[in-house]
């Protein structure tokens, strides 16, 4: 039996894009798990459509070379049984899927998909427009977080079916655990925005844990990127405490989070984000605050307010520095979690299962 092949587009960032990420790691992943799934995968288009500024002539200028890709696409690429599409949304819409999904007749996918209806004005509108077109078209999306879920069920389209897939590492087992007797581990892109505002949050809850007494404490950060600078800045108030380790490949990443204690990363307006699987994988309790896409990743039950900022933060983090039981107990639950939840196996299974019968129903 011939094995099926699959278009695979990344409009947000290709999985052969040169700069490290989370969307970059999960759209190799997800080719993987096709892949795996019996598929031959094609990269269809490495065409960037990120547009982050809300410049209206640079998204003019990417829906033109858009289409300049549909049409070379339908003209030359080989023939395919289904096209998948990986993170449309207003900011990255995909403007290349559906048009040459319908031309080629054949059954269009999204994995992760989001809709924002209040972007449909103002600078991002077109955008904005073509994600939810996109979106529309889809047969099937795979949702990854509650959050998206809301959206997307309330503008379905009648014959779309929603799946949760939930986000997953790319490995069949666990990693080796922590012995949690190591320095508190934070990680993230040095960037403005969301990212600097979670850096900003960590030096709060290190100042908290300074007024409260617990002085002992020590954190590694892992990260680098153009604010770096303001990074090192929050941080030089705490002297040798504070280890900036710099951007790590995914060996060093792994003996980082072996020789930690704790996770601490309070998840400024993330979507889900794959450290936290990583981190709970190898053991780690986690210290971050209650944020709709961590819902969807974090052992429940053990996250803050945002509403009671650093502080609540910082006495999550000093009860679980100053109690060995309490951090093994949180650790070996957080494995269990994520062996059940959010492992590669049980994605593959999601994803296939919806996929299956769509290749039947095509063929």
């Amino acid at each position: 039996m011939t094995p099926p092949r699959l278009a695979f587009y990344a409009p947000m960032k290709a999985p052969t894009h040169p700069t490290p990420s989370g969307d970059r790691a999960m759209a190799r992943s997800l080719m993987a798990l096709l892949q795996e799934g019996g598929a031959e995968v094609l990269l269809a288009s490495d065409l960037r459509l990120h547009e982050n500024l809300g410049d209206r002539d640079q998204q003019a200028l990417l829906q033109q070379r858009a289409a300049r890709d549909v049409g070379r696409l339908i003209e030359e690429m080989p023939a395919v049984d289904l096209w998948v599409s990986y993170h449309n949304y207003y900011k990255a819409p995909d403007l290349i899927g559906p048009a040459v999904a319908a031309a080629r007749d054949i059954p269009y996918v999204q994995i992760e998909s989001t809709r924002a209806s209040k972007r449909l004005t103002g600078p991002w509108s077109d955008f904005a427009r073509a994600a939810h077109a996109a979106a529309d078209q889809a047969a099937v999306i795979f949702y990854l977080t509650e959050q998206d879920r809301a959206t997307l069920e309330r503008d379905r389209p009648a014959d779309q079916q929603l799946v949760h897939l939930r986000p997953f590492l790319p490995r069949a087992d666990l990693p080796a655990a922590s012995a949690q007797d190591g320095p508190m581990l934070a990680a993230g892109m040095m960037r403005p925005g969301d990212k600097l505002a979670s850096y900003a949050l960590i030096a709060e809850t290190l100042r908290h844990l300074d007024t409260c007494g617990q002085t002992g404490w020590q954190l590694e950060i892992a990260g680098d990127g153009p604010a770096r600078a303001l990074v090192e800045a929050l941080m030089a108030p705490f002297g040798a405490r504070v280890r900036l380790l710099g951007a790590l490949d995914e060996a060093a990443m792994e003996q980082a989070y072996l020789r930690a204690g704790l996770f601490l990363w309070p998840g400024v307006n993330e979507a889900y984000g794959m450290v936290y699987l990583e981190a709970q994988a190898h053991g780690l309790p986690v210290v971050a605050q209650d944020r709709p896409g961590l819902r969807d990743v974090l052992l429940p039950g053990h996250s803050s307010a945002v509403d009671d900022g650093a502080e609540a933060l910082a006495r999550a983090a000093q009860r679980l520095l100053t109690s060995a039981p309490e951090r093994a107990e949180i650790g070996r639950r957080a494995r269990d979690h994520i062996a059940t939840h959010h492992l590669r196996p049980a994605a593959r299974e999601t994803v296939w299962s919806a996929l299956r019968p769509l290749l039947e129903r095509s063929g």
